[in-house]
């Protein structure tokens, strides 16, 4: 009698099993199930900013139009040989090669008297997008293409557009509330924003015919809607999109510090009651300054 043969000819040599000993497989654990890390979101395609910059070259131009220097002033026009009707004031008018203020009154500009005596409200928005002279177009324009499209990349056009239009309602009552009748036109990261406003503040106050309340006002409302619209997430927040279903992420941080958040209601709040007092003294026919 010999060994049992370890060949089976229907199962094959007979092999020893590959699975762990009871002891080894009690101290396995499964594979942990790896988070993709959080990448960087894709850029918004910015458009508004840039649609925002030829509305604003265009109603330059027509505004000059409309103008039309040489009907009244001859050949004292600036540059009437070679623009012809789109020549500017004369530079004792305007020194800042722009059109009059009656065409500017005309078109939407923002005059104390015709927005608290008659009314017109529409004036806070109209003279958003309209400028003095070539000069302060450029430095505005110039702000909004280095600053303003990269804003737009980041946080979206819907965010952008509302600070942009918010900013320049803020500017325009801060203008109403501190001016005494004659015409005046308004017009990454939160720190360039402030920045490039300052830039304008200080442009402004150095250009004659330009409102620096306006800019101003708009640093301020500008300034306070960063923090509301502008708030990043912090570091090591990871979004539910991010997370496989079915994994429970223990410890998650809030997207947002207890700081930001803090921020951001004083923020609003000082808007809402911004905006409110304003709009309440604008049409009480009040005066601040």
């Amino acid at each position: 009698m010999g060994k049992k043969s370890e060949f089976d000819v229907e199962k094959g040599p007979h092999r020893p099993s590959s699975s762990p000993s009871p002891r080894h497989h009690k101290h396995r654990y499964p594979s942990p199930i790896r988070m993709p890390p959080p990448t960087s979101h894709d850029q918004w395609f910015p458009w508004l900013m840039p649609m925002i910059f030829l509305v604003n070259i265009a109603a330059f131009i027509y505004t000059m139009y409309v103008n039309n220097c040489p009907s009244r002033e001859g050949n004292s026009c600036v540059f009437s040989s070679l623009l012809g009707r789109f020549s500017f004031e004369p530079f004792k008018t305007n020194p800042m090669l722009g059109p009059s203020s009656t065409t500017l009154q005309q078109l939407g500009g923002l005059e104390r008297k015709l927005v608290v005596d008659d009314k017109e409200s529409w004036r806070l928005v109209s003279c958003i997008w309209l400028h003095a002279g070539a000069l302060h177009l450029a430095t505005n324009m110039l702000s909004l293409l280095v600053v303003a499209i990269s804003l737009e990349q980041e946080f979206g056009f819907l965010k952008i557009g509302v600070l942009y239009v918010l900013s320049g309602i803020g500017g325009s009552l801060m203008s109403t509330l501190s001016t005494s009748g004659h015409a005046s036109i308004s017009c990454r990261a939160l720190t360039i924003l402030v920045i490039v406003v300052v830039f304008n503040m200080a442009i402004g106050m150095a250009l004659p015919r330009v409102d620096y309340s306006a800019h101003f006002g708009g640093l301020i409302a500008g300034f306070l809607l960063g923090f509301v619209l502008l708030v990043r997430p912090q570091y090591g927040y990871v979004s539910r999109r991010y997370i496989p279903a079915g994994y429970d992420l223990k410890r998650k941080k809030s997207k947002y510090k207890l700081y930001q958040y803090f921020l951001w209601i004083v923020a609003l709040l000082l808007l809402l009651a911004g905006f409110a007092i304003g709009f309440a003294e604008v049409f009480n026919g009040q005066k601040i300054i």
